[in-house]
């Protein structure tokens, strides 16, 4: 070992590696390794694998439609039952307390959200595929109760105040003064509005389920998803602030309804209820103060402290002593239901009303399922499948929904207790509902003297872990700038339109990034590390050497419709040319070659263009014809001459240099070609090949030869001999070429001159003596030179 612990290096010669192997082109790699084409299954044999039937395999169709058939025999009693007791006891006890505070952000009576803690767990132990996630409220903790706030802003939107006022009143509320509502007539409709709702999101989920689309919920990326919660939680601040302070407002809803809804209560808080205020406050300290303690010391307490459920007990305590409801005008439950509501089905004719809310409830409360359940399925080693996911869901919110119940999630705080006190299975789950089912029938009386203020009071004290998101933007940003304006985006515009359309807008400002990165993504020309195969950016290395001749671009992103113009541009910049502006020009050229050559100012001969001797050089025209980029071909004779185009030519038109003999296109990074894509890069080949450029492509994926035989893009032409495995075979390839023609015969460029006459035109046999006519020639060579 060296000095400070480290490792020694390796030999010199282990640090080094040389491989000796042939260049390969596509067909010669195909031909001796024999590339065995893939044989897709035909639609018989497809239909013969979708059909096939036995014992085995409707057994394990039946476990992946009931994944208890999976976990339940393996269950081990002796280990795991006494933990998941303990587990259910500490879990059950939470769920009574949040089922009652998260029903205030739906806008029902308090009771039904012992319901909604209750009746999704039963549907969820039989279909579900976690072993330790707690279903019930929509996320009924810090840091995700988004849920049950897109639930309550349905609810509120289509059950206003307004709609309840009792005849001869002119307010749209109840307080302090007296003014009332038909509370009894309001509750009735907001509960059967939260079911219905519950009801449609269930069937909605079953059928992504079915579908097998649970990938959608990859397109919620974790800026997206952070700026939303966020946003949700300043809204879920707004609505239960009002509810601490004990004033009354409106119930605004759409763009800007938070604003409004804050206006309002700063407006009215000379209304503010002490009682209530006090009792508020003292909840969020302490429930604060302990979450903290919780966090800093989970390592030694075994068991989280049940701080909402103890805080709610002494507040219910001293709310029933001090009577504080008939003292103090203080806020509290009233009344909570005992024992079951028979079920009731939903409302169809509403259901046109809710569909597009309930869409994005239901992607929003399955993505946050899965993510919490995919964190505990890596902890503890086992697997959950996404689309069942879907399916569980959704037949525990269709179940819950005739229930009267609102739309079931995950709990992220009961699924930590439920996970910290040693829950093992969803056994545990099925105890903890047992608790709560002994709260709904046997000890909800006990909990009517609690204030209302309380309740939200535990809600708001839920919301740091959300707010505290916000210092992962400078993070985001230092990161990857356009995460963090995904993320800011999002927050924004969750808080000025809703967290409905917040959450649309967001997705697709988030799709554009992806779009706008794709159509403009990064490019460079490549050069070589010499006596090495690697290839880098030109402008990044000093030391990288562009091959002599050859030019190399690597364009990383696919190419299709919307960014074909980004690569025609790359290549400009690379090559330092317009392919077809030199082909034009040189065109052009010929045409006044060929008039001067009438003229009798220049001669043709089988060496190339030269000067009538003793001749002033007229042939030095200027270049007045205007620009003309289309083809200027004319259907003439074709006479071969040889003209070095780099040369100063005898006619007076500026013909960008061309100083390259060859292009190589990197194309690692390609993914796919749409047929535009196609058809434009056979185009670019045709249009460098005109003026001698040869263009071979190099590291492509073999995905990308099926897509271009799709595309009809070989032919005679364009072969597939053009196609390199690496860049350094294409250039070794080259080299190769170049070497051997060199060998063979000076290199001089052909161009076929296009007559505008029918008659061709006579080469001029010299007539002079040799010794003049190997002068001349030897001039000639020098200029193609």
């Amino acid at each position: 070992m060296a000095a400070g612990g480290r490792a020694s290096e390796p030999p010199a010669e282990l640090s080094h590696y040389v491989v000796a192997r042939p260049i390969y082109s596509e067909p010669g790699f195909q031909e001796e390794n024999e590339r065995r084409p893939p044989l897709p299954p035909t639609l018989r044999e497809r239909a013969q694998a979708a059909c096939r039937c036995s014992r085995k395999r409707a057994f394990q169709i039946a476990k992946s439609f009931l994944p208890i058939l999976e976990w339940l025999p393996n269950y081990r009693v002796k280990e795991w039952l006494i933990s998941d007791i303990i587990s259910g006891l500490s879990t059950g006890l939470v769920a009574t307390l949040q089922g009652l505070a998260y029903a205030l952000l739906v806008a029902v009576p308090v009771g039904f959200g012992l319901y909604s803690a209750f009746f999704p767990i039963l549907t969820y132990f039989f279909l579900g595929t976690s072993r330790h996630i707690s279903v019930g409220n929509c996320m009924c903790s810090s840091p995700f109760p988004v849920v049950s706030l897109m639930v309550g802003s349905v609810v509120l939107s289509m059950a206003p105040d307004e709609n309840f006022l009792i005849e001869g009143s002119n307010a749209t509320g109840t307080n302090v003064t007296g003014v009332l509502i038909d509370t009894e007539s309001r509750d009735a409709q907001r509960v059967l509005i939260a079911s219905t709702l519950t009801f449609l999101v269930g069937i909605l989920q079953v059928i992504f389920g079915v579908l097998q689309i649970g990938f959608i919920v990859r397109y919620l990326a974790d800026p997206l998803v952070g700026g939303f919660t966020t946003a949700a939680a300043f809204q879920v601040l707004v609505s239960q602030l009002k509810i601490v302070l004990n004033v009354s407002t409106k119930n605004y809803n759409g763009v800007l309804s938070i604003i409004y809804t804050l206006v309002e209560t700063f407006e009215k808080i000379g209304t503010t209820n002490i009682a209530d205020l006090i009792a508020g406050l003292l909840t969020i300290f302490v429930c604060m103060v302990v979450k903290e303690i919780n966090d800093r010391f989970k390592h030694k307490i075994p068991i989280p402290i049940p701080i909402e459920v103890i805080v709610t007990i002494v507040a219910t305590g001293i709310s029933y002593a001090a009577d504080l409801e008939k003292k103090y005008n203080a806020g509290i439950v009233k009344s909570i239901p005992r024992g079951f509501l028979p079920p009731e089905p939903p409302n169809v004719s509403l259901f046109s009303q809710m569909i597009a809310a309930s869409f994005s409830i239901a992607i929003v409360a399955y993505a946050i399922a899965v993510s919490v359940g995919k964190v505990y399925a890596t902890k503890y080693d086992y697997a959950i499948d996404g689309n069942q996911e879907f399916i569980a869901f959704g037949f525990s919110n269709i179940f819950s929904g005739a229930f009267s119940c609102f739309v079931a999630t995950t709990a992220l705080s009961r699924t930590a207790v439920q996970e910290s006190t040693g829950g093992k299975t969803q056994v545990a789950g099925i105890i903890s509902a047992g608790i709560v089912l002994i709260s709904i029938v046997a000890l909800g009386k006990l909990l009517e003297p609690l204030q209302k203020s309380v309740l939200a009071a535990v809600v708001i004290a839920n919301l740091k872990g959300m707010f505290m998101q916000v210092f992962d933007v400078p993070r985001l940003w230092r990161q990857n700038k356009v995460d963090a304006m995904i993320w800011v985006f999002t927050c924004i515009a969750s808080i000025i339109l809703g967290l409905d359309l917040g959450l649309l807008a967001g997705l697709l400002f988030g799709l554009l990034t992806v779009v706008l990165r794709v159509q403009f993504p990064s490019w460079g020309g490549f050069g070589n590390i010499p006596g090495t195969d690697i290839y880098k950016k030109v402008k990044d290395y000093k030391n990288v050497i562009e091959p002599e001749g050859v030019k190399i671009l690597k364009f990383s992103s696919p190419i299709f419709y919307a960014n074909i113009d980004g690569l025609k541009s790359s290549l400009k910049s690379t090559v330092g040319f317009d392919a077809v502006k030199v082909y034009n020009k040189r065109l052009k050229a010929l045409r006044k070659i060929q008039k001067l050559i009438k003229k009798g100012k220049l001669k043709a001969t089988k060496n190339g263009i030269i000067s009538e001797p003793g001749i002033n050089n007229e042939a030095f025209e200027t270049d007045e014809e205007p620009e003309d980029n289309q083809d200027l071909q004319v259907p003439t004779k074709e006479v071969e001459i040889q003209v070095d185009w780099n040369s100063e030519l005898p006619v007076k038109v500026n013909i960008p240099k061309v100083p390259i003999h060859s292009l190589i296109l990197d194309f690692g990074a390609v993914t796919f070609l749409d047929i535009v894509a196609v058809r434009s890069i056979k185009t670019i080949i045709k249009e460098f090949e005109r003026i001698d450029v040869r263009v071979y492509f190099a590291s492509y994926q073999d995905n990308l030869i099926s897509q271009l035989e799709r595309g009809a893009f070989f032919d005679d032409t364009v072969r597939k001999d053009i196609f390199f495995l690496t860049v350094h075979d294409a250039v070794l390839y080259i080299r190769n070429q170049m070497t051997y023609s060199d060998n063979q015969d000076p290199i001089f460029e052909k161009i076929s001159l296009m007559q505008e006459s029918k008659e061709p035109i006579e080469f001029t046999e010299a007539s002079q003596p040799d010794d003049e006519l190997d002068v001349q020639e030897e001039a000639m060579r020098r200029l193609a030179s």
